[in-house]
């Protein structure tokens, strides 16, 4: 028999009212208003679950429930069905996990609790917090099922046996389809996030296995808005529900810093960049609005050095775990995503989001700037926002009644600041630490004696070595530079193809022949970027660039470093493969039936 709670009068505090499920008085229902929270002295321990489940609940060092878990866990222990209406990130995963748990039969091997999740990563998500509820409670198995992953797992995983499936409706319908997932004996059916699955079309699939799993069941269906097609679903589907609804004062959540930046669409590279430079971000997320844009956007931060990645939904399914793993070990620091990431993903590690593409409805905006701040912890969000999507930006603030700082694009001396802020904490830590050091202080005492020099001047001479031919700060001639790159690609054929320069350390110079152009939407700092970071090249080696429809023309040192073609060989811009080769010049007609997008009478 499930615990029974203490009265739920009390429990519900002031403004409940409830009446037994077989009383004649009208059904129980609650509702929370905005400035109620849960009653301050009410522990887990009050609400009737297992001993397990508590014990499990200290481990993790949580005592008060949220209002969501509060109202919700002791009609569930009831058996009774449950509509909760709460946005995310108020605790909805522990209010139907724990009474669950708390009323397994372990006699059973076939599965008697399922949770349908729109997305894999909620879908994964949901299953970890099974899992770490249960840890006190031997033998409990879980299955996260979605689509992506092997049949295998999950079909030899349903034949040992389990006791709470978490899975995606159209996975979940193939097992069923399939005859492999046995519903036959479930207990307890959750819907998480209804609405959202229901925006995705998976409303036929939720329906067919609300009505092909036993009648007895209890359900719990969870969503953070209510429009017509799930109070239909609820009025079908479940028996008598208790309706429990948390409001929130705001949308967002108070411990996020929400900034917004003004900015051109061709400028968001660069702003992002010069972000990325001053902001002391621990893990970083980077939302845009397409697929493709993913990828090409962390090639462009890979190229400029930073460790980014991107996901979206044609991303298979094991490089979407292997990516989101990095994250939370602290082997990748950015993850470019699509709205697909927004629900489900929880990373501590995420101190940053940035919408790089800004919603269009503010809901997305809420979920995605939920990545952050989670936890307990504090968060940052930035939102670029060009001159035309002002109207998106007023109206995030109206929705969540909160609103949003403009900030200033960094400058060229606040990057500069930031560079020599952290050279500095490097030499600090690495002072701390005089067991490491002791050795070369000796080395660098004996270089003194030998060679008469100040102390001073081996250390910047250390310096210069450990930071490599890369400058420690910027310097506004190499963006001087690279806008007449931009000036100039704008002239198609009109290269300067006299006499052959120098490059500023006075190397000759020769010009070379990339296969990317305007067709691939190539900018000149997408090339320079590339080439530097895989190419070992710096900004000095650089002369001009013309960026042709076809292909690009780059002015490097005659005489490249050896293994610099070696290790070019295998880059790519854009997703094209880029083949480096030296420029022979204006031909009649190249390979492919074209001139290549330039004219000229003779080869050179």
């Amino acid at each position: 028999m499930p615990h029974v709670a203490p009265c739920r009068a009390l429990i519900l505090g002031r403004g409940a009212w409830c009446g037994m499920p077989d009383s004649p008085v009208r059904p129980y229902r609650c509702r929370v208003s905005d400035e109620q929270p849960a009653a301050p002295e009410q522990t887990f321990a009050d609400l009737g679950l297992s001993p397990e489940v508590l014990k499990a609940l200290a481990d993790v060092g949580y005592e008060t429930p949220s209002q969501i878990q509060a109202q919700t866990i002791p009609p569930l222990l009831e058996g009774r069905h449950v509509v909760g209406l709460a946005q995310t990130g108020t605790g909805k995963t522990a209010a139907f996990a724990l009474p669950i748990l708390s009323q397994l039969d372990f006699s059973q091997k076939t599965p008697q609790a399922l949770v349908l999740a729109p997305t894999r990563e909620l879908a994964l998500q949901v299953s970890e917090a099974f899992e770490k509820y249960a840890a006190h409670m031997k033998g409990v198995r879980v299955l996260p099922i979605y689509g992506g992953q092997g049949y295998g797992v999950q079909l030899s995983a349903l034949r040992r046996g389990v006791h709470v499936v978490v899975g995606t409706p159209g996975r979940i319908m193939d097992h069923l389809e399939k005859g492999t997932l046995d519903l036959s004996e479930l207990r307890f059916l959750v819907l998480d996030e209804a609405d959202e699955m229901l925006k995705m079309g998976f409303a036929e699939d939720v329906e067919t296995i609300l009505a092909d799993t036993p009648a007895d069941k209890h359900v719990a269906l969870f969503s953070a808005t209510m429009p017509a097609q799930i109070r239909r679903i609820s009025k079908k589907y479940l028996e008598n529900p208790v309706e429990i609804t948390v409001k929130n004062k705001t949308s967002t959540v108070s411990s996020i810093t929400q900034r917004y930046l003004i900015v051109s669409y061709p400028q968001k590279v660069d702003a992002l960049t010069r972000i990325l430079e001053v902001e002391n971000f621990e893990g970083m997320i980077v939302f845009v609005r397409t697929k493709n844009e993913t990828e090409m956007l962390a090639e462009k931060l890979r190229a400029r050095g930073y460790s980014a990645m991107a996901i979206n939904g044609d991303v298979a399914q094991v490089q979407r775990e292997r990516t989101i793993n990095q994250l939370k070990a602290g082997k990748l620091d950015i993850l470019v995503a699509t709205d697909v990431a927004a629900r489900g993903l929880d990373v501590e590690r995420i101190s940053h989001v940035v919408n790089y593409d800004i919603p269009t409805d503010t809901e997305s905006y809420v979920h995605r700037i939920g990545r952050t701040g989670r936890a307990g912890r504090t968060g940052d969000s930035i939102a670029f926002v060009t001159p035309r999507e002002r109207h998106l930006l007023r109206a995030i603030e109206k929705a969540t009644r909160q609103p949003l700082t403009q900030m200033q694009l960094p400058t060229v001396d606040d990057v500069n600041a930031t560079r020599l802020s952290r050279f500095d904490d490097q030499i600090t830590q690495a002072l701390a630490q005089p067991e490491r050091i002791d050795f070369f202080r000796d080395v660098v005492s004996h270089y003194v004696s030998e060679h008469d020099v100040a102390e001073v001047d081996v250390a910047a001479a250390l310096a210069a070595v450990m930071h490599g031919e890369q400058p420690l700060l910027l310097d506004p001639e190499p963006e001087q530079r690279t806008r007449s790159f931009e000036e100039r690609s704008s002239h198609a054929g009109k290269a300067d193809r006299g006499p052959a320069r120098e490059s500023r350390s006075g190397a000759p110079m020769a010009t070379y022949r990339i296969s990317v152009g305007k067709r691939h939407k190539v900018e000149p700092r997408q090339i320079v970027g590339a080439l530097a970071n895989e190419g070992g090249l710096s900004r000095g080696d650089f002369g001009y660039i013309a960026i042709k429809p076809e292909f690009s023309l780059v002015e490097l040192p005659a005489a490249l470093p050896p293994g610099t073609l070696d290790r070019l060989a295998g880059t790519r811009i854009s997703g094209k493969l880029i083949e480096l080769e030296l420029d022979k010049g204006p031909q009649r007609q190249r390979a492919g039936g074209h001139s290549g997008g330039y004219k000229g009478k003779n080869p050179r």
